[in-house]
């Protein structure tokens, strides 16, 4: 027996059993899993220590932009602020009436959270903020005065003698010893809780939008995973494979939510013009009659005027917002920016939320 099975194996006509078979597959194609996770993480790994180098390289630029500029935008808001509320009444309903009537297209979920906050928290959102505006000031003073320091005496700064890396370092610690943990911590709380009550408006106010989007989402999805997909994922290094189907959703998402919410700012601006328009049609009554323009009623109920004047103001809101295409053009989107940015997470937050 022995002879006979030495003699099989060296002929290649042993037929091993089925399950060894299996199990020595088994073991290959585990082999073969635990070399392709391997391949991932060295990947990576590679890809967190490119991004760790790019970080490093432009973490000094930009500590600097912003410990120039923090203070301008902090003086700026001031200045704004301080400016609006010494505006007589009149006056400031005939300003924010023109904002609505000939912004409220391209701004509609913004203006709808700024309303839903002035009912749902603003005393505590400013009282937030301005406790965040003053711990970012404390750390950006003692930044600057960080950058000036020449401790070994050479005749260069600290700041100027080390690498990126270091730099986030030294910051990071600084603003661990400025920052007042409970402040903050208690400031960020109450901002979120006014987020989750306003977001719930928004979810209501605009749910049809947001049922629009996501319907359209459904069905460009589909057409999308079936010949889209497919052609990506082979262009696609294996190990990225994975994120074709998130990254296309997303896609789709964005698609979607444009279309939407395109359809939403031509019926915001038509109905903020209208609102607006009267908005400014009687602050300007108000504003003549205290001019000494004696032919302007006392009462609106008196005479059709503002209606008439209103009408007038909506259609020149409407037809700028039509013409700018519901949308901010250059330069003005560069100074606009953080209200667009606002504008569109807001959107993307209420539409991705209701999925």
């Amino acid at each position: 027996d022995y002879h006979r099975f030495d003699y099989l194996l060296r002929t290649n006509q042993l037929i091993l059993p089925i399950s060894n078979v299996n199990t020595m597959t088994s073991d290959t194609e585990d082999k073969a899993k635990v070399q392709e996770s391997a391949v991932s993480a060295e990947n990576l790994k590679e890809n967190l220590g490119k991004a760790a180098e790019l970080a490093q390289v432009v973490a000094k630029p930009a500590i600097q932009f912003a410990t120039f500029a923090f203070p301008y935008v902090v003086a700026f808001c001031r200045t704004a602020h301080s400016i609006y509320v010494k505006l007589p009444h009149d006056e400031t309903e005939f300003l924010i009436g023109a904002i609505f009537c000939f912004f409220g297209g391209i701004y509609p979920t913004l203006f709808a959270a700024i309303i839903a906050a002035e009912h749902g928290g603003r005393q505590t959102l400013m009282e937030a903020i301005s406790a965040l505006t003053e711990e970012a000031t404390k750390i950006v003073e003692a930044s600057k005065k960080d950058d000036e320091l020449d401790e070994d005496g050479d005749g260069t700064k600290d700041v100027d003698q080390i690498t990126g890396k270091e730099l986030l370092m030294r910051k990071a610690k600084l603003v661990m010893v400025k920052m007042n943990p409970d402040k903050v911590n208690d400031a960020m709380a109450s901002m979120y809780k006014v987020w989750l009550s306003v977001a719930a408006v928004l979810t209501v106010q605009f749910a049809r939008t947001i049922a629009v989007a996501l319907s359209i989402a459904d069905f460009i999805k589909k057409p999308v995973d079936h010949y889209i997909a497919p052609v990506i994922q082979a262009a696609t290094p294996d190990e990225y494979d994975k994120w074709v189907p998130v990254m296309l959703g997303w896609l789709a998402k964005s698609i979607a939510m444009s279309i939407a919410w395109y359809i939403e700012a031509i019926r915001s601006a038509f109905t903020s013009a209208l609102k607006g328009g009267l908005m400014m049609s009687r602050a300007l009554m108000k504003i003549a009659r205290k001019k000494g323009l004696t032919f302007v009623p006392e009462k609106e109920e008196d005479t059709n005027l503002d209606e008439i004047t209103s009408y007038v103001f909506a259609g020149l809101g409407f037809y700028f917002q039509f013409k700018l295409g519901f949308d901010i053009s250059f330069p003005f989107n560069i100074i606009l920016a953080p209200f667009e940015l606002a504008e569109y997470w807001i959107r993307w937050t209420i539409t991705t939320k209701a999925a």
